[in-house]
C-alpha cells in the first residue's frame, strides 16, 4: 500500500492511501474528539464533532475527519478557530438534548461550553444518537435488531414498531458499545433482559458459569455450521 504526504497543522505527515484524516491526525498524537467513531465499525460521520478545516485560505471548508480520505498535498487544520466554533456548536446542541449525559458534559467543558442556548425537550434524555449500537448490531452481529426511527426532534434508537424484535439474539453488544450506558440491560437468575425481551442464559456444562443466551449460541451455530453443542462449554473450560 502506498502513502501520500499531507500537511497537518503545519507538519508534513505521510499516511497510507485510503486512510482517513482522523487516522492521519493520530499519527501525530493529536486529540480529535469523537462520539460516533469506533475502530471496528465503518465510519459514518454522525456526530460531526471530529470536523477539521481543509484547504488554503480563504477557500477552506469543514469536513468530517473520520470519513474524509487523505489526499496528496492537502492542508489540514485540526484546531483552528473555525473548527473549534463548529465543535462548540455541536456540543451545545448535544448539551441541550442530553443535559445530564456525563460524557457530553465533560466534552463540552473541555471546549469551554458550560450551558446551551438551545431548548431542552427532555431533561432526562441520555441517548446522544451516536449510532454505535445500531451499527454494531448491523455490521458486527449481523442481525439489525434495532435502528434509528423517526426524525428530529423525535429521532431515537428502537426495535421495529417498538415491539420485541424477532431477530434479536440478546447478545448485548449494543449495550456494551453504548458510551452513555443508555440501553437497559440486566441479568438475574439466569435471564438476560434487553429491549423488553427475556433471554435464557446457558450455563457452561463444565464449570456452570453462564456463557451467553441460547439464542446467541444458536445463531453462532447457524453461522458456522457447527452443532450448537460445541458452544455449551465456556472459553476457559475448552
Amino acid at each position: 500500500m502506498g502513502e501520500v504526504s499531507l500537511l497537518i497543522n503545519g507538519i508534513y505527515v505521510k499516511a497510507p492511501v485510503g486512510s482517513t484524516l482522523l487516522e492521519a491526525t493520530r499519527l501525530l498524537d493529536l486529540e480529535i474528539p469523537t462520539l460516533c467513531h469506533h475502530p471496528d465499525l465503518k465510519p459514518e460521520g454522525h456526530c460531526r464533532l471530529c470536523v477539521v478545516e481543509i484547504g488554503e485560505w480563504p477557500h477552506t471548508r469543514l469536513v468530517n475527519s473520520c470519513t474524509y480520505p487523505v489526499e496528496k498535498g492537502l492542508n489540514v487544520q485540526t484546531h483552528s478557530d473555525k473548527v473549534l466554533e463548529a465543535r462548540r456548536l455541536v456540543l451545545e446542541l448535544l448539551l441541550a438534548r442530553t443535559p445530564k449525559a456525563e460524557l457530553i458534559q465533560k466534552s463540552a467543558a473541555a471546549l469551554g461550553v458550560t450551558e446551551s442556548r438551545f431548548k431542552t425537550e427532555d431533561p432526562e434524555e441520555l441517548c446522544i444518537l451516536c449510532g454505535l449500537c445500531v451499527r454494531t448490531c448491523r455490521e458486527i452481529v449481523g442481525v439489525s435488531a434495532i435502528s434509528m426511527s423517526s426524525r428530529a426532534p423525535d429521532k431515537q434508537v428502537a426495535t421495529p414498531f417498538k415491539e420485541p424484535s424477532e431477530v434479536c439474539i440478546g447478545c448485548g453488544s449494543c449495550a456494551f458499545v453504548c458510551p452513555n450506558n443508555v440501553i437497559p440491560y440486566t441479568e438475574k437468575n439466569g435471564i438476560r433482559t434487553i429491549w423488553g425481551q427475556d433471554f435464557e442464559l446457558v450455563a457452561c456444562s463444565a464449570c456452570g458459569s453462564y456463557i451467553a443466551p441460547l439464542a446467541q449460541l444458536e445463531y453462532w451455530a447457524r453461522l458456522t455450521g457447527d452443532p450448537v453443542e460445541r458452544y455449551l462449554v465456556c472459553r476457559n473450560c475448552r
